[in-house]
């Protein structure tokens, strides 16, 4: 049995449905798409409205399908797919330049990315770039991306990836603070301490900090959490605390002045994580490849400071 043409829900109210079921979340989905959260929520609840029934269970941290969402996603899903593939070809066929679509962290967009941009958008006027930044791994091919920035070990880049550069990770506060180091322990006991939860790395704790210095008792006056890298930089330059800062990413902010590398008496714990490119198609479009190549032209020196052992990392101080 099937329904008339004119009561098939609007491709917008479907185009959500798909995106939300993608990610299962409506947050994630309503960046994909472009939108706020609230609009794609509405845009759920106006589909189930128009079909008469529930597409998904929401609880207060998550949302899943109904028996009944989850065989209509099936069907849209797959036809949504073949939609952006032939939408896809047809373009190419046509010469139609099309969006340049990457996606990185948020961090990674906010602090390093952004401030480049406008050179690319200088050189090459006519490629529009289209920027999804999450924190999470998509799939290129299904999400209709052209480029992924990932952040993983070293050793574990995906197959093709390209190595954009490393990271060098060492104190940092606002010199208003009126702190140049930090050579004592007593620093610490009066200081806020401002800590990056996003990942669990050792690099990233301030715990395993202290212990290398040998203050594995020492406690500070108090520790402000953050789960996103970009959120506590800010609070560093607003002079909340003293953090954990990623040179290759707050560069500018340690030549202009608005932060300040602190020296420890030993270095703390040494990331092997780093920064990669990954593109969806072995021959990409001319756009793309022009986001390729400068992505890679811009990241070629921090990579060979990193490698030269080369950043604001200041050298340790003597230990008292």
């Amino acid at each position: 049995m099937s329904i008339p043409l004119s009561r098939i829900p609007s491709i917008d109210l479907l185009r959500s449905f798909v995106a939300v079921g993608r990610r299962m979340s409506i947050t994630l989905a309503a960046q994909d798409l472009f939108l706020t959260q609230s609009a794609v929520s509405r845009q759920m609840h106006g589909l189930e409205s128009s079909l008469g029934m529930k597409l998904f269970e929401r609880t207060h941290r998550a949302i899943r399908f109904t028996p009944e969402g989850e065989r209509l996603f099936r069907v849209t899903d797959l036809a949504m797919q073949q939609l952006q593939n032939t939408l896809g070809e047809l373009q190419a066929s046509l010469g139609t330049p099309r969006p340049v679509t990457l996606t990185a962290s948020i961090s990674f967009i906010g602090l390093w990315l952004l401030p480049r941009l406008p050179d690319f958008q200088q050189k090459h006027p006519g490629v529009e770039v289209r920027l999804s930044a999450n924190n999470d791994i998509v799939d290129l091919h299904r999400e209709g991306l052209d480029v992924a920035i990932r952040y993983c070990a070293g050793e574990h880049m995906p197959a093709g990836a390209r190595r954009l550069f490393g990271e060098t990770i060492f104190p940092v506060a606002h010199p208003g603070l009126g702190i140049t180091r930090l050579d004592d322990p007593e620093i610490i006991s009066r200081s806020v301490l401002l800590e990056f939860e996003g990942d669990r790395s050792p690099w990233w704790n301030w715990e395993n900090w202290l212990e290398m210095q040998g203050w594995s008792q020492v406690r500070p006056k108090s520790v402000l959490r953050f789960n996103l890298f970009d959120q506590m930089i800010h609070a560093t330059v607003a002079r909340q605390g003293i953090a954990l800062g990623r040179s290759q990413f707050i560069r500018p902010m340690l030549e202009d002045g608005r932060l300040v590398a602190l020296a420890t008496p030993q270095p703390g714990p040494r990331s092997n994580k780093v920064f990669c490119l990954l593109q969806r198609d072995p021959v990409p479009s001319r756009e793309t490849q022009a986001l390729i190549d400068w992505i890679l032209a811009e990241a070629c020196p921090t990579d060979a400071l990193d490698r030269a052992g080369v950043s604001f990392s200041p050298p340790p101080v003597a230990t008292r």
